[in-house]
C-alpha cells in the first residue's frame, strides 16, 4: 500500500487537516498502513467506535485508539498541535528549538513544546533502516568542552566533551544518507563496532583526513553549525537524541516534507516515554533532577533543561 500523501506547503496542510477527525483518520493509516491490526492478538477485523475514536477487536474485544503505546501515549494535546508540530520540525530546514515551537504554535508553556520536541525526536531512529553500503567515509569529532591549548590536535581528557562518530556514504560527487552517534573513544575496535552497526557488510570504508573523507566531515561541520545556530547547544545526556534528528533530517534534506509522514509512521510504532524519563534520574535520590553535563558548546543555558536558554 503506498504511504499516504503529505503537505507540501501550509495551504496544503491546512486543506488535509482541518480538525481533529483528520488527524485520527490520518494517523491511523500512518499506524496500519495494511489495515487495521489489533495490537493485543493480532487480528484485523475491528468494530470502529467513531464517537470515542476506538477501535474494538472482533476476535478479542480489545479497546485500542489510534495513538496507544506511542509517543503520543495518554497525551493531551490535540493531535492537530502534535501534526503542526511534526510538520515544522520536518519542513524548516534550520530545524526548531522548543521556544520557536511555543511561539509558532502560540502554546501556553514552554514545556508543552519542550515535551513534544523531545519525543518526536525519539521517534526519528528507524530500528529496520537499511544500513549505509557502497563506499562510505568514516570521521569523529569532539563536541563540547573548551580546549585546554595543548598541541597535537583536538584534546578530549580534561574536558566536559563526547566523542560523536560519523559515517557518510559516497554518491558520485556527493554525500548520500549519514548515521551518527556518540562512542566512548576513537580505537579501532570502538570504530569498528559503529561500523558493524551501521554500514553493509562488503562496503568499502574509508577514514582518515579531511583529504581523505571531505563527506564525513561537511556532515561533522553541519551538525555543529546546527547545534550552535538552532538550538545553542545541548546537554551531553541529551546529545543522542538530537544527533538522531540531525540523521533524519539529514537523509530527507532534498525531499524535507516527505519526512512528515514519516516521522508520523515512526512515532506509531515506539514505545511511549513520559516527560521524568526524558529528563532522567536525578543525581541524588529523593532530589530534584539536576541538569545534565553541558557539551560546553555554548555559555547559554543547556536546552536539556526544560527552560528557555538564555
Amino acid at each position: 500500500m503506498p504511504r499516504p500523501p503529505y503537505p507540501r506547503n501550509v495551504a496544503d496542510f491546512n486543506r488535509m487537516f482541518p480538525d481533529e477527525d483528520a488527524c485520527v483518520a490520518y494517523l491511523a493509516v500512518c499506524r496500519w498502513p495494511h489495515g487495521f491490526r489489533c495490537p493485543r492478538c493480532g487480528v484485523r477485523e475491528a468494530f470502529d467506535l467513531p464517537r470515542r475514536r476506538l477501535w474494538q477487536c472482533k476476535a478479542c474485544g480489545h479497546q485500542t485508539s489510534v495513538t496507544a503505546g506511542t509517543v503520543m501515549h495518554r497525551t493531551r494535546t490535540p493531535l492537530l498541535t502534535w501534526f503542526w508540530a511534526a510538520y515544522w520540525m520536518t519542513a524548516h530546514k534550520p530545524g526548531l528549538s522548543a521556544l520557536q515551537l511555543q511561539h509558532m504554535l502560540g502554546l501556553a508553556r514552554y514545556e508543552t513544546a519542550w515535551l513534544i520536541l523531545h519525543k518526536l525526536r525519539r521517534a526519528m531512529a528507524d530500528a529496520n533502516r537499511e544500513p549505509l553500503k557502497g563506499t562510505v567515509e568514516i570521521g569523529e569529532t569532539v563536541i563540547g568542552g573548551e580546549q585546554l591549548g595543548l598541541r597535537g590536535g583536538p584534546q578530549v581528557k580534561g574536558r566536559k566533551a563526547l566523542i560523536v562518530a560519523v559515517a557518510v556514504e559516497v554518491r558520485g560527487k556527493g554525500p548520500g544518507r549519514v548515521r551518527a552517534e556518540v562512542v566512548p573513544d576513537t580505537t579501532a575496535a570502538t570504530l569498528s563496532r559503529f561500523s558493524a552497526r551501521n554500514i553493509e557488510p562488503g562496503s568499502t570504508v574509508l577514514a582518515g583526513t579531511e583529504d581523505v573523507v571531505p563527506h564525513a566531515h561537511r556532515a561533522i561541520s553541519n551538525l555543529k553549525a546546527w547545534l550552535l545556530g538552532t538550538h545553542r547547544g545541548v546537554g551531553a545526556d541529551q546529545l543522542p537524541v538530537y544527533l538522531d534528528e540531525f540523521v533524519f533530517r539529514w537523509n530527507r534534506r532534498h525531499a524535507p516534507m516527505a519526512g512528515f509522514p514519516a516521522l508520523l509512521r515512526l512515532g506509531t510504532h515506539r514505545e511511549p516515554t513520559t516527560y521524568a524519563q526524558i529528563l532522567g534520574a536525578p543525581s541524588t535520590p529523593g532530589a530534584a533532577r539536576s541538569r545534565g553535563p553541558k557539551t560546553g558548546l555554548t555559555r547559554a543555558t543547556a536546552t536539556d533543561d526544560p527552560r528557555p536558554a538564555g
